[in-house]
């Protein structure tokens, strides 16, 4: 059941939160041996924050608008009374939080209830989850594959229907790549809009937190009750632009495909989806980003050199603890160049200035999520326009261009047979309603469809 379904039979009396909330522990506990999404389950402050929306419905107090339903977080959130290990074992014996994130209470404060934090890579650089010390995360539509990352537990713990909602974290695509890969919504807002003040951080000049959902409604609706400035994050210290989400009633006016770089690097089916996406959006143009491939490797540096000096320390004291799919490049990004810095920010200020000129013609911009659909546990390369690229690296292809200009981002699932493969709308910053509202109306028209397993 979807997350305001939930909610709503919660608010007539037909469900009980306690009864909603036993039924997605005991489903945790039935399936996440098989594909590793949750790292630690909070079942006691879940059953006691259910009997207190049962306790407020009883009163004939408001129930606030996700009241009863259950969500979880990926683990570099901040949890109240858990170590926040952030994927890493070197972690393992960080104390406890002392408080919720921002976005966790916020959670809350609309009635959701926590059930447990999620799998992720290692400090978030990753798009495959496959964690050494804490294992791989499966793709419930086929164990064999991967669910993405590096939000990866987040996406497949909803695509499993363990929980209608969750909450992860995208730098170059690690909410889109898994939401794509594991057939749900994703939404990576504009850079700045959510708060990510207890949040483990990865990229500073990058980092976006968001949520995965079932339908676009639920999305929408998540991303309502997230919202609003935070001091302690000056990203987000001051709103913007208005906080706008709710789907519009009609479609976006002004939609193009996005072809070359993203036609290339896509295989024909995520290139299929995209087109199906453009043209049922009514799109007559395709367009082709200026310089996307520059954009791309200059994300490349900010992330490799802004984690790099995150972690120097950490990898000079306990390099041979470190997680070994990210240690080497960690550790070539602390020995970046500054002037390659230096230069990759200004290229990414001439960029955004090129899409600001785009999207004074386009509301919308459609292009494929990930190159291809989920591939299998351990493989390490990729065949791509021509090319033999290495697999962990290349599922962020599509998505870290837009990433790198700080866009708003909704991947949808694509309906169809085999496995999902996901289509990124994106829009100008501070208009997710567009994003939304694209969303909305493929939905409708049967289009984007979820793909949930509840085995």
């Amino acid at each position: 059941m979807d997350a305001l379904s939930v909610a709503a039979c919660i608010r007539a009396g037909e469900l009980s939160a306690v009864q909603v909330v036993e039924t997605a522990l005991s489903a945790i506990e039935r399936r996440n041996a098989a594909i590793g999404c949750f790292i630690k389950v909070t079942a006691d402050r879940a059953r006691a924050e259910a009997r207190a929306v049962d306790q407020l419905r009883k009163l004939g107090g408001e129930l606030p608008p996700l009241a009863g339903v259950p969500f979880a977080v990926k683990d570099l959130f901040d949890v109240a009374g858990v170590p926040t290990l952030a994927g890493s074992a070197l972690r393992k014996s960080a104390p406890p939080a002392r408080s919720d994130a921002v976005l966790v209470q916020r959670m809350r404060e609309a009635g959701a209830i926590l059930v447990g934090t999620l799998s992720m890579d290692a400090y978030a650089y990753g798009f495959t989850t496959e964690n050494t010390a804490f294992g791989t995360t499966r793709n419930p539509h086929d164990p064999s594959r991967i669910a993405g990352g590096s939000s990866g537990g987040s996406a497949a713990a909803v695509a499993a229907g363990l929980v209608p909602l969750a909450l992860g974290s995208d730098t170059n695509g690690s909410i889109r790549v898994p939401a794509s890969l594991c057939g749900v919504f994703g939404l990576k807002p504009t850079y700045g809009r959510l708060p990510r003040t207890g949040s483990y951080p990865f990229v500073d000049s990058l980092d976006h937190l968001g949520p995965f959902a079932t339908t676009s409604a639920d999305l929408a609706a998540c991303y309502d009750v997230l919202q609003g400035p935070d001091a302690s994050d000056r990203a987000c210290a001051q709103r913007q632009a208005e906080p706008v989400s709710r789907t519009a009633a009609d479609r976006p006016h002004r939609v193009a495909r996005l072809t070359g770089y993203f036609d290339r690097y896509a295989s024909d089916e995520a290139r299929a989806a995209s087109r199906r996406a453009a043209y049922a959006l009514g799109a007559i143009d395709e367009i082709e980003l200026p310089e996307v491939h520059r954009a791309r490797a200059a994300a490349f540096i900010i992330t490799a050199a802004e984690a790099g000096e995150r972690h120097l320390q950490t990898l000079k004291e306990c390099y041979a603890e470190f997680e070994p799919l990210s240690r080497d490049r960690l550790l070539a990004g602390a020995l970046t160049p500054a002037m390659w810095y230096v230069k990759a920010q200004r290229l990414r200020a001439w960029f955004r200035g090129q899409m600001a000129r785009i999207f004074a013609r386009f509301d919308v911009l459609v292009a494929p999520a990930t190159p291809v659909s989920a591939t299998a546990i351990g493989m390490e390369w990729i065949e791509l326009g021509g090319e033999k690229l290495p697999l962990r690296a290349s599922m962020g292809l599509l998505t870290q261009p837009i990433s790198f200009a700080g866009l708003p981002v909704v991947t949808v699932p694509i309906a169809g047979t085999g496995m999902p493969v996901g289509v990124q709308l994106i829009a100008a910053p501070w208009r997710e309603d567009r994003c939304f509202a694209a969303a909305a109306n493929l939905e409708r028209m049967g289009i984007a469809q979820a793909r949930i397993t509840e085995r």
